[in-house]
């Protein structure tokens, strides 16, 4: 692996439904350390699907997928290798109804060494930094969609992940909500040095990134990389 990448892809298929459905069609990918990358593409494209191969969601049909080093196709438990390199962000969030957003944030915690008060400390510092200390009691269900999304991102960051994974995150936001959650994304993508992988239908999203993929049909129409 390339010093300088942090994703490796190289021959990605995957099909679903005994192979009648073609979901990534041979993906060749590199991402660097750090770098900001959107895939976009019309539904069905298949960026959801590579997206989820990244943070080892899914499993491939054939290729390699090499991520922070670690080589996903040949890697039996990787349980750890989601809670400690990457932070995952859904459109729907996937926030527990019945637990505080204090406790939501903390769960990737849950099972390391961090002691309690350690797991709670660094739950505080993400909900300061995402502007929601005043709202760390309240259940997800008293919370704006923005309010929820943010409380993802901060559980998100909970484990000093090296990638975080965006799937539509503005995609159940209005357009001013979801560029609040775009700017605090690419604001903790610097400060934090993250590498951010953002899925996305929409172009005016898609061109936030230092480069932005075009998948269509499975494969790789075009790369761009961005100016900005």
């Amino acid at each position: 692996m390339n010093n300088e990448n942090i994703i490796e892809i190289k021959g990605l298929k995957k099909s679903y439904d005994k192979g009648k459905i073609k979901a990534l069609n041979g993906i060749d990918l590199e991402i660097k350390k750090g770098e900001f990358v959107s895939i976009i593409g019309p539904s069905g494209s298949g960026k959801s699907t590579l997206l989820n191969m990244i943070g080892a969601l899914d499993t491939a049909g054939e290729g390699s997928v090499e991520v922070a080093g670690i080589d996903l196709t040949k890697t039996k438990d990787l349980s750890k290798f989601r809670s400690h390199e990457i932070g995952f962000v859904f459109q729907l969030h996937n926030l527990i109804p019945n637990l505080t957003v204090l406790e939501n944030v903390q769960i990737p915690m849950i099972g390391t060494s961090i002691s309690g008060k350690d797991m709670e400390k660094r739950a505080l510092e993400l909900l300061k930094s995402v502007d929601l200390e005043d709202r760390i009691n309240q259940r997800p269900t008293k919370l704006s969609g923005g309010e929820r999304q943010r409380v993802a991102i901060a559980r998100a960051l909970v484990n000093n992940p090296s990638i975080i994974l965006a799937d539509e995150p503005t995609g159940a936001l209005d357009s001013k909500t979801g560029d609040i959650i775009l700017d605090l994304l690419k604001d903790l993508h610097k400060k934090e040095n993250v590498t951010l992988v953002m899925v996305t239908h929409e172009p005016y999203v898609a061109n936030m990134a230092d480069r932005i993929i075009t998948v269509r049909d499975g494969k790789i129409l075009e790369e761009k990389t961005n100016n900005i």
